[in-house]
């Protein structure tokens, strides 16, 4: 499945903005403390590229980045063999990359010390034999999968590339496929829109021993029938994330707010936002998920190179040490590192 193939909005970064992104100059703040960046993709689609080299130079690029975690985004599928073995492929690109990093002939930053892939879980029980493949091929690597289920009924907005149902969390099949992940010690990646979050309470309810990660904040929609809203929608989503927060085995990713179905269409300006303004305009957000999980179960990400639509990855991580100030040193290494390298077991 293509990027061109995704329906609505896409969130995807169209062409080379380096230019735009270098008219807001930051140092990086706390340049020492270490960071597990736990979500960022890698790919070669027909519009945008975005490659080991370009990772390396983001996290290189002022802060303390030991290790990163590659999330699922369709790239490098194989082109042949059973449907459901496609996304092997991806797996395998990934490995390949992670192990050129490991080498240190880079730097001392580990990319994709962790990788999260994707499998049908629509499969049900069949999908078992597609995790252990997945877990063969990866050198080690292999943490969990991620089944977006990311719908909204406004054709203004994408319902991303696996392109699901209404409903898909609570769907048979995709439960009994979703059962297999424990037993193999994976983790589950949960991307969705904000008015499905009451779902994936359910779906962490229904498997309490399943370790699952919000992905960015919940994605409070801020376009189509939600733009302008955002005021309105925000206690809303709030109530949501708090009843989330009551599951133990759930934890969230703070970040993913420059996405373009955000709303904040900073990609159309003549200037990208800096650090402090970023800063403001997340805070409730950011403050509300780590009073609801705490720092245990919240870790920033930085989602490149979606993000990238709206600013640096300098910038980006300014803008969460400006949130995290107020924070202890042992909460903000839990934020920056610990809970990421934590909950994706990496070393």
């Amino acid at each position: 499945m293509s990027a061109a193939a995704e329906p609505g909005v896409s969130n995807r970064p169209e062409g080379d903005n380096s230019a735009w992104l270098g008219l807001q100059q930051e140092d990086a703040l706390e340049p020492d403390l270490p960071i597990c960046d736990p979500h960022h993709h890698l790919w070669d689609f027909e519009a945008h590229r975005y490659l080991l080299p370009d990772l390396l130079a983001d996290v290189t690029s002022g802060h303390n980045v030991r290790s990163t975690v590659f999330i699922e985004c369709t790239s490098m599928y194989r082109n042949s063999g059973p449907e459901e073995l496609r996304p092997l492929g991806e797996t395998e690109f990934v490995n390949g990359a992670a192990a050129m990093s490991a080498s240190g002939r880079y730097g001392t930053a580990r990319a994709c010390a962790g990788i999260v892939g994707f499998a049908d879980l629509c499969l049900g029980a069949r999908v078992e034999a597609v995790l252990e493949a997945h877990l063969a091929v990866s050198g080690g690597r292999f943490r969990g999968i991620r089944h977006i289920s990311a719908f909204d009924p406004s054709g203004a907005i994408r319902r991303s590339h696996t392109n699901p149902p209404l409903q898909l969390l609570g769907e048979k099949r995709f439960r009994e496929g979703f059962a297999r992940l424990q037993p193999l010690g994976l983790s589950f990646d949960a991307w969705l829109y904000h008015p499905q979050i009451p779902e994936l309470t359910e779906l962490a309810r229904a498997f309490p021993d399943q370790p699952i990660v919000l992905n960015h904040v919940g994605g409070p929609l801020g376009i189509g029938p939600y733009a302008g809203k955002r005021e309105e929608i925000l206690p809303l989503w709030r109530k949501s994330i708090g009843a989330l927060a009551h599951c133990p085995n759930v934890s969230v990713k703070l970040g993913g707010l420059g996405m373009k179905i955000i709303g904040y269409d900073f990609h159309k300006r003549t200037r990208p936002p800096g650090s402090e303004e970023l800063a403001a305009l997340w805070r409730p957000y950011i403050e509300t998920c780590i009073e609801a999980f705490t720092p245990q179960r919240c870790m920033f990400e930085s989602n490149f190179p979606v993000d990238k639509v709206s600013g640096s990855y300098r910038v980006y991580w300014n803008a969460f040490k400006r949130l995290a100030a107020g924070a202890s040193v042992s909460e903000k290494a839990l934020l920056f590192h610990d809970t990421a390298t934590a909950f994706y077991r990496l070393s």
